[in-house]
């Protein structure tokens, strides 16, 4: 028995390796005849594109696990019903069900290394978007009409930011507040010097303003102020900030706990970051409605399987964007919205190995 598991298992991760490898490629070849010409436009060179695309190939993986999962489980069991190997196993007393556990064990697996990927991910997507800014980075130390949000829910505007000599000019700092425990606080100083000692912003003459209530506002005029979430180099503030999608969750975690206390909507933000979970485990969810079909297709030959699984996977990524929008939009929960498709595709999986005969 343990031979025929790994006779099973190899057949399967041996087809999810050859396609999690060439699916991505593909991707990124499409990807640079797109953007090929944006790239050398700008002023990119060579090297930085080669780059760029190193840094992408975690985030093309990541895409294209459920795929090679789907390839790898379909083309498996497809192959031995068609050579009737899984007729041969059913008659030395091996059921379906059995026979397939190798595949169901792999795709797990399978879908714990897409869950760490996905923190990964979001540090090369940063990555792979800074190789082709960091030319113009550098050669830029000024930043006119400088606007940037903490993850703290801090909001900090600024006329100027010279990051050669550490200043800002015309500052404002805002935070919107939601109740006189959290109150809404407004900062307004000439400007402010960056200290390489102590690694820190100083405010200069200045004034703080927290608004408790419509009609509860305190001031403050102050010489120099000190604002401890402010901890970013010149440098850090000169970089662009970070989106959702190059946070990792517990970045992204944050980011919603400060939107919330500001008073903003975060049925996006908490609908992408539950996807972050439930999207891994796409590749286990998709085998157990693949193997099935495949099965009940012995007649056909590769192009059914590839049949299969093309309209599966568009099936799947149509229901992921329908569900996403509706988490977003206040219709379902974000839970529930990320984690839609794979309940449904499971449970149609569950209902065709149980139709099958074993």
């Amino acid at each position: 028995m343990r031979l025929l598991d790994r006779y099973v298992l190899f057949q399967f991760l041996r087809i999810f390796a050859a396609c999690a490898l060439g699916v991505p490629f593909l991707f990124m070849v499409i990807d640079v005849a797109d953007n090929i010409d944006r790239f050398l436009d700008q002023g990119s060179t060579w090297s930085q594109i080669i780059l760029h695309y190193v840094y992408e190939f975690p985030y093309q993986s990541l895409l294209g696990f459920p795929i090679a999962a789907l390839l790898g489980s379909v083309f498996t069991v497809a192959s031995m019903s068609r050579h009737f190997e899984v007729a041969a196993a059913k008659a030395g007393g091996v059921s379906f069900y059995r026979l397939v556990l190798p595949i169901l064990c792999g795709a797990t697996l399978l879908s714990l290394v897409a869950l760490g990927l996905t923190e990964l991910v979001a540090v090369t997507t940063r990555k792979s978007a800074e190789v082709l800014e960091q030319e113009e980075a550098r050669s830029q130390t000024i930043r006119n009409s400088f606007v940037y949000r903490g993850d703290d829910g801090l909001v900090y505007k600024a006329r100027l930011l010279d990051t050669r000599e550490g200043r800002m000019d015309d500052i404002q700092i805002e935070r919107k507040g939601s109740e006189p425990d959290f109150p809404t606080v407004h900062i307004t100083a000439n400007t402010a010097q960056y200290d390489s000692v102590s690694s820190r912003w100083v405010l200069q003459q200045g004034w703080m303003r927290e608004f408790r209530g419509p009609e509860d506002e305190t001031a403050y005029e102050f010489a120099e102020l000190f604002v401890r979430q402010l901890d970013e180099t010149p440098e850090e503030l000169q970089a662009r900030p970070k989106e959702p999608d190059e946070m990792r969750y517990a970045e992204l975690g944050r980011l919603i706990e400060s939107v919330e206390r500001s008073g903003g909507t975060t049925n996006g933000l908490r609908t992408s970051r539950a996807l972050r979970i439930a999207f891994p485990f796409i590749c286990l969810v998709i085998a157990v409605f693949g193997m099935p079909l495949a099965h009940s297709n012995k007649r056909g030959g590769a192009p059914t399987s590839i049949g299969i699984a093309l309209g599966t996977t568009i099936l799947f990524l149509t229901l992921i964007r329908i569900s996403e929008a509706m988490g977003a939009g206040g219709a379902l929960s974000p839970t529930a919205a990320a984690w839609l498709p794979n309940i449904i595709f499971f449970a149609a999986g569950l209902v065709l190995f149980a139709r099958l005969r074993t």
